[in-house]
């Protein structure tokens, strides 16, 4: 089997606007659940592929709105993260999971390599290898990568008290205008790098492309209850646009 045949003949990745006005390029690695036909659901019921553990619920409506209010492209991938995340160096434990939170991936257990360099071949060089030609075709100006993301109220039993999450490295030029503009809401708790940290391994695609380089970048993580519809999408994309429009307005 070949990458195209193993993902059904269907591109793992989209760009929209990609001639947009914009120095941002906004990103969703975690845009889909989609599972290839050949991998029967990778053992799971239908209703496991719904759930937060098979992509990011809302993350992608809230890329598309801001992207498009921002006049700039966009980059997601069209296959879930547990065929392959994305966000995670194809070394890294978390590339290919076992087990997500409580649910075992019968699928994903005894993996040869050639399996998994299949995976790689079809879904994480392909994404990267778009999402490096969108944004070096901005290197000119400095691009600002942005990163959309969703994380569940509760984790492991846990609730989360953060409506939404600036999660950064030690580059902090964009996420610090970001934390700044939600912090005008007082209705709001937000955090800084919380659910998650860089540590966590979940900072792969903004350190790729923007790290080597000296561009600026961010991941925005939203509480997914708070993007459960169209119309909460578009509020939280508005808020973003206005943030980074009245604070970083683009050369």
């Amino acid at each position: 089997m070949d990458a195209l045949s193993f993902l059904d003949g269907r591109t793992p990745v989209s760009v929209r606007n990609e001639d947009g006005s914009s120095r941002i390029v906004v990103v969703c690695e975690h845009a889909s659940n989609y599972v290839p036909r050949h991998l029967h659901g990778l053992g799971l019921p239908p209703e496991k592929l719904v759930e937060h553990i098979a992509w990011d619920p809302g993350a992608l409506g809230v890329a598309q709105q801001l992207a498009d209010m921002l006049d700039a492209p966009l980059v997601f991938a069209n296959v879930s993260r547990l065929v392959l995340d994305i966000n995670r160096h194809p070394d890294h434990p978390g590339s290919i999971v076992k087990l997500s939170e409580a649910t075992e991936i019968p699928g994903n257990k005894s993996l040869s390599d050639a399996e998994r360099l299949l995976r790689c071949d079809a879904i994480y060089h392909p994404f990267h290898a778009a999402l490096e030609d969108v944004v070096g075709k901005r290197s000119h100006r400095s691009p600002w990568v942005i990163s959309i993301h969703s994380f569940t109220p509760v984790y492991k039993g846990v609730p989360r008290p953060w409506h939404v999450g600036i999660l950064h490295n030690h580059d902090t030029r964009l996420s610090h205008h970001l934390l700044d503009g939600l912090s005008n809401d007082p209705d709001l708790v937000v955090g800084d790098n919380e659910p998650y940290t860089p540590t966590d391994g979940v900072y792969h695609t903004i350190e790729r492309h923007t790290l080597p380089y000296g561009f600026a970048g961010a991941m925005i993580e939203i509480r997914n209850d708070l993007i459960s519809n169209k119309e909460d999408e578009k509020d939280w994309a508005s808020r973003f646009n206005r943030i980074l429009k009245g604070r970083l307005t683009p050369e």
